[in-house]
């Protein structure tokens, strides 16, 4: 899980994972979707592969990746265990606010 979240941790990756996550993309599409060099392009592919994110289908000279969401789902289920706490912290963060408010 180390991985994915160190995958995630940059945005241009995200950035890439948003767009692989709607459909198959070329590599040449996704350069001229984040505006980075081929090259640049594909070693942030290979840190999501590692990471288990996205995979990769050739298709004549093409390789066609696209996001494969297990490694999502397994974070999801860990941060299970921690939303009764966010949600908890986030309501008091309401109610403290909805009090800054109404005093001022």
């Amino acid at each position: 899980m180390a991985d994915v979240f160190a995958a995630l941790a940059y945005p241009i990756r995200r950035r890439i994972l948003d767009l692989v996550s709607t459909k198959e993309r070329a590599v040449g599409e996704l350069v001229n979707a984040v505006r980075l060099t081929q090259p640049a392009v594909s070693k942030q592919l290979g840190v999501l592969r590692e990471a288990g994110l996205v995979s990769v289908r050739v298709d004549g000279k093409k390789r066609l990746y696209r996001m494969d969401s297990a490694p999502l789902r397994e974070v999801d289920a860990w941060l299970d265990r921690y939303r009764p706490m966010l949600e908890a912290n986030l309501d008091a963060l309401e109610r403290h606010l909805d009090q800054k408010k109404r005093r001022a």
